[in-house]
């Protein structure tokens, strides 16, 4: 008996004898104290931001700026281009194009899968791509719910027209109202704004045009959804499997005081701490670029980075994502109040691109960077708390007003086209 024991007894000792993690939880977390955070034990703990003081801080900002600068490129519907002036680059290399559609367009093979006599059903139907620009601070965000704006409803009850007559006789005969069915390449929570969202709407009825489509969902809510493009495209087109990447832009407003932002001077604000130690109010742009720097090129967990996050049905672990870039720059807001009165906000704009993206993740990822950059962190430090046990090893989602899905790509992912490069 004693021998079989002994493999069982050396396995504990060897746990036992593994060194302690970085990061561990406190004590008034394991008794259910719900104001309990993760205990960082690394040399800048003392600085680092608590989960209540990085809230406060991050929506401590003057977001109506950020909200009236996304308010006013979707108004425009100059998609992704409108973000090229923040950066210096030429807004003819960001236009949206309409000409290649890469992935959508009709191959020899597609095109005899459409002409094929043998085939019915489903590969009869008409296939739509419709790319959209939507501001987030006038929906609840974009999946259809009772009783709520959402872009999705709002949509599906335009695209209701164009639905064939065997569908429209299965909604009425389930008491259901007369809608199409949009399917869409990444849901977006409240207040988030996208500028060319994409989602597709399909049909069995022959008649039905691209410019319909355009004009009915442009009658839906003007100046606040806008359909940049409409295409007939493959039946096999699908917005969210079909998708190789998604980019994410975050603008961050920052204060007024330039030394604040530059890392030369410590704010003349500060928060006591539970140990009494001065916190910062201010955090080093350069700092944060450094620290998002280093998730580029890697496919990680980002699970300590996710909230309300479920087992997905893609291929592979259901946290992992590959970020193609992520950086972060300074800019320059130009924005006009109720009053017409122009001003100019600096910004830091922080852009991720990846495979896929967990839900609330650019967000935390936002505000966890920022509170690094504050506590003067290493540039590892958000590949550390990838290792980390508890989700309050990571800041509260920033708020969602900064953030803009700017594009949606089914080509190869392209550097050149970023925003933010060397």
């Amino acid at each position: 008996m004693l021998a079989k024991l002994r493999p069982l007894m050396a396995t504990a000792a060897a746990a036992a004898a593994k060194p302690a993690p970085a990061l561990s939880f406190s004590t008034a977390a394991a008794e259910g104290d719900e104001h309990a955070h993760y205990n960082h034990t690394d040399a800048c703990h003392h600085l680092r931001w608590t989960a209540k003081e990085s809230y406060e801080y991050m929506y401590a900002r003057p977001w109506s700026r950020v909200v009236d600068f996304y308010a006013e490129l979707v108004r425009t519907g100059a998609g992704a281009a409108g973000l090229a002036d923040l950066f210096g680059k030429d807004e003819n290399g960001y236009s949206l194009d309409t000409n290649g559609e890469d992935y959508t367009a009709p191959s020899e093979n597609q095109t005899s899968t459409k002409s094929s006599k043998d085939r019915g059903g489903r590969w009869e139907r008409v296939t739509f791509k419709i790319v959209l620009s939507y501001h987030g601070g006038s929906f609840d965000g974009w999946q259809k719910q009772p009783g709520l704006n959402t872009v999705q409803g709002l949509v599906e009850k335009h695209l209701g027209q164009f639905v064939d007559e065997k569908k429209a006789k299965q909604l009425e005969a389930r008491s259901l109202p007369l809608e199409g069915c949009a399917v869409v390449a990444g849901r977006t929570d409240k207040g988030v704004t996208a500028l060319q969202q994409v989602c597709s709407f399909y049909t069995w009825r022959k008649d039905v045009k691209s410019s319909d489509i355009k004009d009915a969902i442009n009658k839906a809510a003007p100046d606040k959804l806008r359909p940049l493009h409409v295409s007939q495209v493959s039946r096999e087109f699908h917005p969210n499997f079909a998708a190789k990447w998604r980019r994410y832009l975050y603008i961050f407003p920052l204060d007024e005081d330039v030394k604040l932002i530059s890392g030369e001077e410590q704010s003349a604000k500060t928060v006591e701490g539970p140990e009494c130690n001065i916190k910062p109010q201010s955090f080093d742009v350069g700092k944060v670029d450094k620290i998002i720097r280093q998730l580029e090129g890697k496919s990680l967990s980002y699970k300590m980075f996710a909230r309300d996050t479920q087992a997905s049905r893609s291929v592979g672990p259901p946290t992992e994502c590959f970020m193609f870039h992520s950086r972060a720059a300074v800019a320059k807001l130009h924005t006009a109040d109720e009053n017409c009165e122009e001003g100019t906000t600096r910004a830091i704009c922080i852009e991720l691109v990846a495979n896929r993206f967990l839900r609330k993740m650019v967000r935390v990822l936002v505000a966890t960077a920022i509170r690094e950059a504050a506590a003067g962190a290493e540039e590892d430090a958000l590949l550390n708390l990838m290792e980390a046990t508890c989700r309050r090893a990571t800041a509260p989602p920033a708020p969602p007003d900064g953030l803009c899905l700017v594009d949606v790509g089914y080509e190869d992912f392209n550097r050149q086209r970023c925003f933010i490069v060397d």
